[in-house]
């Protein structure tokens, strides 16, 4: 007779698979960061605009699906769109 797999194996393995979902995006959060951040120190200022559109696009799906917080995801939001407009300020 068939021995039955654990119900523990099964959440284990849905657990890892979670786990690495979740560090790809929380991975492509920190990159778009990053690069929002070297645009707008390079002053190009349309090219930072539209990085920190998609920044803010992954950081709002990465806080709906629970991967980061929704006040991470505000505060974070808000120190690069502070940055944005002190960099353009000042040119």
């Amino acid at each position: 007779m068939a021995v039955k797999q654990s119900s523990a194996e099964k959440r284990h393995r849905q657990s890892e698979d979670r786990r690495i979902r979740n560090k790809a995006v929380k991975s492509a959060v920190r990159s778009s960061a990053k690069k929002f951040v070297l645009l707008a120190q390079k002053k190009d200022f349309e090219a930072a605009e539209s990085a920190l559109k998609d920044m803010v696009k992954k950081l709002d799906t990465a806080a709906g699906k629970g991967i980061i917080k929704k006040n991470a995801a505000a505060r974070k939001k808000s120190r690069m769109q502070k940055l944005y407009n002190t960099l353009k300020a000042a040119a």
